[in-house]
């Protein structure tokens, strides 16, 4: 079974590829890591999934219904996203801004369960000590955790997020992610932009590797994350090595290999 697929698709702004020919699967109980370096794809085709960007050439479907067919409250009880930056126009308490995850289910009969699913939300993102703290007051680890927060509150059985553990801390890093984890071990099909190689290989079930717009693997960590492939795709010498059954990605470092400019 697949909540959502993608084929075929490329992407181009202003004559210039940013994505070219990607296919994608997101199955329901799976967590899948869009990796790659800078400028690879990865928020343009989590973008094109959340039917943000529409592809120049290609076809996205959820639950074999074509994206664009959605309408957007519609699509909003389908799918969740957490953007890479959160930018709110007004001084919203956090507990306000976690509610508004909840907007889609407004005169249905699972709005009943709003005060649940908020309590709920905030805890498993640890922000129930910020309930009235104003967003824009909140350090960009906070506002993450908020973001995170209100995705959990749309309760939607597709969650997707962009860069969510950059300005975390390693606790939160791994709270987060354990909490995506357990989301689709309850069925939910998670997809997620990830810089840190080695939080995907120990919390994703498959990896999606992408480089200069296209993919170059996609499978379970073990078998996409070599040394070979990453050292490669990331222009930079990669060590990928076992560490108490965790796969732990390393740069190899060479101290005094580029000398700094004099002057």
């Amino acid at each position: 079974m697949t909540a959502m697929t993608a084929r075929g698709v490329s992407v181009a702004f202003d004559g210039t590829p940013i994505l070219t020919d990607v296919d994608l699967d997101v199955r329901p109980g799976e967590v899948v890591a869009l990796v790659g370096p800078n400028g690879a794809g990865k928020s343009t085709l989590l973008a094109v999934l959340a039917g943000d960007v529409e592809p120049t050439t290609g076809r996205v479907t959820l639950e074999d219904r074509d994206l664009g067919a959605y309408p957007a409250r519609e699509l909003a009880r389908h799918r969740a996203v957490q953007l890479q930056k959160q930018s709110l126009a007004f001084g919203f308490r956090v507990a306000e801004v976690v509610r508004m995850g909840r907007t889609p289910w407004h005169r249905t009969e699972r709005e009943d369960d709003d005060e649940r699913v908020i309590a709920e939300s905030m805890e498993r993102a640890d922000v129930v000590e910020l309930a009235e703290r104003l967003f824009p007051t909140l350090s960009g680890g906070e506002q993450a955790r908020t973001s995170f927060a209100r995705l959990l509150a749309q309760a939607t059985p597709v969650l997707m997020l962009d860069e969510p553990t950059a300005a975390l801390d390693i606790r939160h890093q791994e709270s987060l992610l354990a909490v995506a984890s357990e989301a689709a071990s309850a069925g939910a099909g998670v997809v997620v932009v990830l810089h840190d190689l080695s939080l995907a290989a120990a919390y994703a079930d498959r990896i999606c590797v992408l480089s200069h717009g296209t993919v170059r693997a996609d499978g379970p960590p073990a078998e996409v994350l070599t040394s070979e492939l990453l050292s490669e795709v990331y222009a930079h010498p990669v060590d990928v090595i076992e560490h108490d059954g965790n796969l732990l990605v390393v740069p190899v470092r060479v101290k005094g290999a580029v000398p700094w400019p004099a002057g």
